[in-house]
């Protein structure tokens, strides 16, 4: 199989770095000044076992590959407000023996949220879902760090839609070749809504900074407590805390030191987008459909979406700014 990597940023050059790295046949999709330092001086990858260049084949669109190969497995590692648009470019794409992308190959959304799925299955037949555990670091171009050991990161994996087939073990085994550990679950999109509820806290870091602070670690549990209370009203299964730590712990320890999560990244890079509709404004959505008040997880959207516009750099306001938003908004429910 080939791994065509649509969005090479922290996560998606971690992973087809680790890839590439343990033989597998790889192609990092990259736009911009980050496309231009990987074709010119390869991915600069850190890991907890030291600082590799790879030079993997880069494209900045499918037109560069022409036909696409039947064994192509694409990877979808942009934010989830560049999906549409990612999905749409490779869904249409040429599949040497007739065909189209969309129509017979698999697309892996390897993302935060879980709103990608289901743009996914609009669009292509055979979509899985990813629960990504993964810190890692893209702040320059060509440039991306992952430190976790012993593992550089855990790859939960299976069909968006439910249950788990052949191709995802055979994906799943050329992950745990390469630095994963990637189990294939029955019902990935339960793992990876128990992942948005620990993802609620991104915008707070974004907004106020990624120093661990108690009214941070407040304003987090007053958002998951929302979280939780609309995934109960909307029916929808979470993976515990208990079976979390249970399959991650001893698996993926960081190094000591303060490190942006990809929300504070997107706002250090100055991209002028933010993941937190489909962070935030997903638990905001499954309120107001199901009648819970999320009055914390809309003033963390907002006030994230206000950051990425006005392109104000990360950590700027004071978490006592922020919870005092929160307060007045929860004052109004």
């Amino acid at each position: 199989m080939r791994y065509i990597i649509i969005g090479a940023g922290a996560i998606g050059a971690t992973i087809g770095g680790r890839l590439a790295e343990a033989g597998a046949e790889v192609v990092l999709v990259a736009r911009g000044a980050h496309a231009e330092a990987l074709k010119a001086d390869g991915l600069r990858l850190t890991t907890a076992d030291g600082t590799r260049v790879h030079r993997i084949p880069v494209a900045e669109g499918p037109a560069e590959l022409g036909e696409l190969r039947p064994d192509d497995v694409l990877l979808l590692t942009v934010k989830t407000q560049d999906a549409i648009a990612a999905l749409d470019a490779w869904g249409d794409a040429e599949v040497a023996g007739g065909g189209t992308a969309a129509q017979r190959l698999p697309v892996l959304c390897a993302q935060n949220g879980v709103e990608s799925e289901r743009l996914a299955l609009r669009r292509f037949a055979r979509v899985y879902g990813v629960c990504v555990w993964l810190p890692a670091t893209f702040l320059e171009p060509g440039v991306v760090s992952a430190l976790c050991a012993p593992l550089t990161g855990i790859l939960h994996l299976g069909l968006a839609a439910g249950g788990a087939d052949a191709r995802a073990g055979r994906i799943a085994a050329d992950l745990e070749k390469s630095g994963f550990e990637a189990p294939v679950v029955e019902d990935v999109m339960r793992w990876k809504y128990a992942k948005l509820l620990g993802n609620l806290g991104n915008a707070v870091q974004a907004t106020t900074g990624p120093e661990p602070h108690p009214a941070k670690a407040a304003l987090l549990l007053r958002a998951q407590r929302e979280g939780r209370a609309a995934l109960v009203a909307a029916g929808i299964a979470h993976a515990s805390d208990e079976e979390q730590a249970a399959a991650r712990d001893g698996k993926v320890e960081q190094p000591p030191g303060v490190r942006g999560g990809s929300s504070w990244q997107s706002l250090h890079r100055g991209t002028g987008s933010i993941e937190a509709d489909y962070l935030n404004g997903e638990i905001s959505l499954l309120g107001r459909l199901h009648g819970v008040p999320t009055p914390v997880n809309d003033t963390l959207r907002h006030a994230a979406n206000i950051f990425a516009r006005e392109g104000l750099p990360p950590g700027a306001m004071s978490v006592e700014d922020l919870t005092a938003l929160a307060d007045e908004a929860s004052a109004r429910v």
